[in-house]
């Protein structure tokens, strides 16, 4: 049996035994996913209604892809900018894609109900502690700031000057 499943802006078609590199998802080497995106699923010729299939995923690694090369340029404006990236990538072995299967979304629900639990945890220290924190205080008043003074006129310029010296010498 195959599935079209959708993950990360993107769409698989997978079977069972199937290895893909998929935008990184949260878990580690081991952990069980399902994959509930499911747009079309079948067997040969035959559809099946894909609302009814789930596919399951072991996750092998948290990877990066390889690089990609960013080069900027605006040609007579000395301008480059040559920049790398490497994309966060999880890869996958499929290992089920059938009808709804109970068991593995019960671990997947266990883990997430886990997670939010710390995370909960997490969040109340930081506010216990942000309490003990002495209030900020105020700032002080400004300033007026002082009237300014018009400036004096300046003597004329030296080249006025010279161009008189240079005149009488003549």
């Amino acid at each position: 049996m195959f599935a079209v499943v959708r993950t990360g802006g993107k769409q698989y078609r997978v079977a069972e035994g199937d290895k893909i590199a998929v935008e990184k998802l949260a878990g580690e080497a081991g952990d069980s996913i399902t994959l509930d995106d499911v747009l079309l699923a079948g067997e040969g010729a035959d559809l099946a209604d894909a609302s009814k299939v789930t596919v399951s995923a072991e996750v092998i690694a948290q990877a990066k892809a390889e690089k990609v090369t960013v080069f900027k340029k605006r040609r007579r404006h000395n301008y480059r900018r040559k920049n790398g990236h490497r994309q966060q990538m999880t890869l996958l072995r499929i290992t089920a894609v059938g009808d709804s299967k109970k068991a593995p979304a019960k671990k997947a629900a266990a883990k997430k109900d886990e997670a939010p639990k710390k995370e909960e945890a997490k969040k109340a220290a930081p506010k216990k502690e942000a309490a003990k924190k002495a209030p900020a205080k105020k700032a002080a008043p400004k300033k007026e700031a002082a009237e300014k003074k018009p400036a004096a006129k300046k003597a004329a310029p030296k080249k006025a000057a010279a161009t008189k010296k240079s005149a009488d010498k003549k």
